[in-house]
């Protein structure tokens, strides 16, 4: 089991369990030291006072707040302890919401609550399976790292898990970086969704970091002295480049019917006109079916020129019989 990262225990109601807080994340990637690389020492980062200019030990070390210009309280971390938080060694349902509506945006890091010895084991699954045969989430504050936070309890596989979640004024609006307005039509809708379905997969566990793969490969070739295992060169993609948006989606979508094992007839037919109000189709699709009708038309006018240039040879041949 992962080494406890907080001990207290959760208030639901008057009911008291008593949990430990876990890691629920694992960090997998490759992490480099600052070295000198004439001879390789390692370079380490000194903790000096900007006013005395000397190193100062990590016991030296507090906590300040520059409450104005010139002038620093300290805090110390018995007084952080000693708050008249309700939240400072428990995790305090407040209330119970249906899942769909918190923004996943809100959600930070996750943890694993486990139940802290034989006592907690009762109240844990009674929150456990309260929570499993509703559709609600719980809403918890609580006080980790010297402030106040708000937490999300649900379960996974058996475990209540406690997402660390951000303050709604925590969260940026992300209005100003939307792109101005533009008309995207109905057949371009279609397309987007017709490859979407195709890319549409059940589970996500046979994803990998490829990124740390060839990290860990360049880190073995130097320690082996092998060659690096660098991909040979191909034509880098176009940057810049204006696509024709159906063109994208069209090609899109073949490249995931041919993943799929689906390459016949992998080309994506052009949709039905979508019509509007009043039984019209829409201008852009009118003037498709006006390129139609005038390519038909010229198609009879070839095959009537043809005709009447045959009648003519083989009236010259009966002349000449004759």
């Amino acid at each position: 089991m992962p080494r406890p990262l907080w001990a207290g225990a959760i208030s639901f109601g008057l009911v008291t369990i008593p949990v430990k807080i876990v890691s629920a994340t694992e960090d997998h990637d490759v992490h480099f030291h600052r070295v000198h690389l004439a001879d390789m020492g390692r370079v380490r980062t000194r903790k000096v006072c900007e006013l005395d200019d000397q190193v100062v030990s990590q016991d030296e070390i507090g906590k300040g707040y520059e409450v104005s210009t010139g002038e620093t309280v300290t805090v110390t971390d018995e007084e952080l302890e000693q708050m008249p938080l309700p939240t400072a060694k428990a995790i305090e349902i407040v209330a119970f919401v249906d899942a769909g509506i918190i923004d996943p945006v809100r959600i930070s890091d996750s943890y694993y609550l486990a139940a802290a010895g034989q006592v907690a084991a009762k109240p844990y699954t009674l929150l456990r399976k309260a929570l499993e045969r509703s559709s609600k989430v719980a809403v918890a504050k609580f006080a980790w790292h010297g402030r106040e936070r708000l937490g999300l309890l649900r379960i996974r596989e058996g475990a209540i898990v406690l997402h660390s979640m951000k303050w709604p004024d925590e969260v940026r609006n992300p209005q100003e970086l939307a792109p101005r307005a533009v008309e995207v039509g109905d057949e371009e809708i279609e397309q987007a969704l017709q490859l979407a379905d195709r890319m549409t997969i059940e589970d996500l566990a046979g994803f990998h970091d490829e990124y740390r793969q060839a990290l860990e490969d360049i880190i073995a070739a130097k320690s082996e002295g092998k060659p690096l295992p660098f991909p040979a060169g191909g034509e880098e993609k176009g940057k810049g480049e204006v696509v024709d948006l159906m063109a994208a989606l069209n090609a899109s979508v073949k490249a995931a019917k041919d993943s799929r094992g689906d390459g016949e007839d992998a080309t994506v037919h052009e949709m039905r006109p979508a019509k509007k109000a009043g039984g019209r189709t829409a201008p852009a699709k009118k003037k498709a079916a006006s390129s139609k009708t005038a390519a038909a038309k010229k198609t009879t006018a070839r095959s009537s020129s043809a005709k009447k240039a045959t009648g003519k040879k083989t009236a010259a041949k009966k002349r000449s019989a004759s």
